[in-house]
């Protein structure tokens, strides 16, 4: 399978989006930076990570072997 590579007639926006972008930029740094702080992260639920305020596992193995046996593989923990 081949990497995926840049191409710059997909890539590349539009004169007119970039206007919208750059306009949009703007718009946020006239913002207050608590404001822009505040909106800056989303907070994302995590199935079984979220579940439990603290966990601690003994061995790098250990902690593999939990992740492998209860995190969903779209989270990326998996091997």
């Amino acid at each position: 399978m081949p990497l995926l590579t840049y191409n710059p007639r997909v890539n590349t926006p539009t004169p007119s989006e970039q206007q919208q972008w750059l306009a949009e930029f703007e718009a946020a740094a006239r913002r207050p930076l608590a404001q822009r702080m505040r909106y800056a992260f989303i907070r994302t639920y995590k199935p079984v990570l979220d579940d439990a305020p603290f966990r601690a596992f003994e061995t790098m193995a250990q902690y593999r072997a939990w992740c492998d046996a209860h995190l969903p593989a779209w989270l990326g923990y998996g091997r």
